[in-house]
């Protein structure tokens, strides 16, 4: 029995109404690690083809990993995978806060949800028990009033509790799952996906973290974080995603403006700096951390009251709901991240999506009639905030964009469809790939849509600096300009992928400032294995190439890797309106050489040496 896992999988059919335990070998452990790789082998060879997402053959799985809920900086992160609503493939999302760390502590590794139940329910784990509960007195509520209520039925005020809110009650497609209030599992539509199958919420509560091959490591690593807090001292000032700079964003072009048109914004007004200095009130942190990243707001206003039980937005949300959608009002953006969280709802695909439908608005192919008299213009934030009730509970145009932009813009027509700024379906985060060139690829060809965390930031590179440093043990020793397309380059977004493949089956979180070398550290002290980076880079591969080849059973190809078109114009105005866009034949021409350095042929496809070679042959037979 492998230390550092449980070594139980729960399964729960919620159709029968019926759980079972199952019991990893392992060798699985080994060959998959946990989190998105256990989540990736399930729903590839346990799905079949062509299923809906939101029907009862569907999966969703949670999946903690071997370094989930010791008590070290980074740890208390799990996993969502599943098929997704959005891009009718491969779904992956990261989420942190404390519930997979109690997951883990009531004695699972994961759990494997299947079928629908005919009623709504809760799962509620504790110290190896699972019991399937009554959940139509919570349905309806949102996440604060699920979360309470399960608390109170069960008289013990810490448990841990994921919940969907109405948004995955009424199958908005960028529907996500919420852990604690105020972390996301956020892209791909994992909470409609939860709410199809009437599942309101799984709450858990457990005393017993899995037995480490050499816990005193996990002190030491802490130990290390608190001797050298200077690292992340701007994470713990003003979050994550650089809020405080985002002034420096607006000269590069990386600020998305207006549905990513422009190249100038008032961005004083909703940075980091401000947002800390008139309504802010604190700081948080997920279970163990020492960065304390996690935003907290109060606003007392009558008529925006925000609640801070709910945090606070991180950079990603104060683009989403504010630039992108030519909003300056930080109240606004605060109360939208409320309701976001209160609903359950990706924040940063709620933000794109009404910039979508503000460009159709002012481009005259949404009228006042189509959205029930909303003056639906940038720079609305009343319209912004009533667009997200309306979309939360499916109601006037709000039904229409409760599928996602790419799907509204099809619904709409009239060549709606150049405004929808997604890849695969997923929206485009807050990094406008224009400033970034690898960027770009990695949203292309990113088996679960646009992501700028499984990415490479090529800002980072330009310079020798730490994330230069990470990459030297691969050979990646001189800087490169942030526009480079160079097959360098590329390889160097694809090691960085296969890192962040296994910290995201590890479940550990990005943030904290760990070299690749004490990665590999924590693996062994928790399993005792005697493995290294390279055995743990050919793993990251085996399931990446696992997840490509279920897009590709599922229907996509190498024609679903590409960028809107937008992103090869330039933007209008601004310092930034000078800077090139991206050229087309370059960006085709290093995906082509991606294709060639991950083993896959002209079409994108994974060979059968690849497959062989990674140990996942049967995945061809599928």
């Amino acid at each position: 029995m492998t230390k550092g896992y449980n070594n139980k999988i729960l399964r729960v059919n919620l159709t029968a109404r019926t759980t079972s335990v199952e019991t990893p070998t392992d060798e699985f452990e080994r060959k998959y690690i946990g989190g998105a790789g256990f989540g990736t082998y399930f729903l590839f060879n346990e799905t079949k083809a062509g299923i809906d997402p939101l029907g009862p053959e569907n999966k969703l799985m949670f999946m903690a990993g071997p370094l989930t809920g010791y008590a070290f900086s980074g740890s208390s992160r799990n996993n969502v995978v599943t098929k997704s609503p959005l891009t009718m493939g491969y779904a992956k999302s990261e989420v942190g806060g404390f519930f997979g760390t109690e997951m883990r502590r009531a004695g699972f590794d994961g759990i494997i949800v299947e079928g629908k139940s005919p009623k709504p329910v809760y799962l509620f784990l504790h110290d190896g028990q699972a019991e399937i509960k009554d959940a139509a007195n919570l349905w309806g509520r949102n996440t604060k009033e699920t979360e309470t209520a399960i608390r109170q039925a069960n008289n013990d005020n810490r448990i841990r509790v994921c919940s969907i809110g109405p948004g995955g009650e009424n199958l908005v497609k960028f529907a996500c799952i919420i852990n604690d209030l105020k972390e996301a599992a956020g892209r791909g539509g994992t909470g409609a996906v939860m709410g199809s199958k009437n599942l309101k919420a799984i709450a858990a509560r457990g005393s017993q973290a899995p037995e480490a091959a050499r816990p005193e490591a996990f002190t030491e690593m802490q130990q290390f974080f608190r001797d050298n807090a200077k690292m992340y001292e701007l994470m713990s000032i003003y979050g994550t995603g650089a809020p405080a700079m985002m002034a420096s964003m607006i000269p590069m072009g990386n600020l998305p403006i207006n549905n990513f048109v422009k190249g100038d914004f008032p961005v004083v007004k909703i940075d980091g700096g401000t947002l800390k200095n008139t309504v802010g009130i604190g700081m948080e942190g997920c279970y163990a951390c020492l960065v304390r990243c996690k935003k907290v707001v109060k606003i007392d206003d009558p008529g925006m009251k925000v609640d801070p039980d709910y945090g606070g937005p991180e950079y990603e949300t104060l683009a989403a709901l504010g630039s992108t959608c030519g909003v300056d009002d930080m109240k606004a953006i605060c109360k939208g991240n409320e309701l976001c969280g209160a609903y359950s709802l990706d924040t940063i695909s709620m933000g794109v999506t009404i910039g979508f439908a503000m460009e159709c608005y002012e481009k005259g192919i949404l009228t006042s009639k189509d959205t029930g008299g909303i003056e639906l213009k940038f720079g609305n934030a009343e319209a912004m905030l009533k667009v997200i009730e309306m979309i939360a509970r499916r109601q006037g145009i709000g039904d229409i964009l409760a599928d996602g932009s790419k799907q509204a813009a099809k619904k709409i027509g009239k060549g709606a469809e150049q405004f929808s700024m997604e890849v695969k379906g997923v929206n485009v985060p807050m990094h406008d790939p224009r400033a970034k060139g690898v960027l770009g690829l990695g949203y292309e060809i990113n088996p679960h849509g646009a992501d700028h965390c499984f990415n490479l930031h090529d800002t980072g590179f330009v310079a020798p600096g730490p994330m230069l440093t990470a990459l030297n043990q691969y050979g990646f020793f001189d800087p490169l300009p942030a526009l480079d397309l160079s097959p360098t380059k590329v390889q160097m977004l694809k090691f960085t992928q296969s890192i962040r493949m296994i910290m995201d089956s590890a479940c550990i979180c990005q943030f904290p400032p760990y070299t690749n070398d004490q990665v590999v550290d924590l693996f062994k002290a928790a399993t005792g294995w005697n493995t290294g980076i390279m055995e743990l880079m050919k793993t990251a591969d085996r399931i990446l190439n696992l997840a490509r080849m279920y897009n590709i059973r599922e229907g996509l190809s190498a024609a679903d890797d590409k960028l809107p078109k937008r992103f090869y114009q330039q933007h209008v105005g601004g310092p930034s309106e000078k800077n090139p866009p991206y050229v087309e034949a370059e960006l085709e021409k290093a995906k082509k050489y991606y294709y060639s350095i991950m083993g896959w042929d002209a079409r994108g496809v994974p060979t059968p040496e690849t497959l062989s070679y990674l140990g996942i042959s049967f995945a061809a037979k599928k």
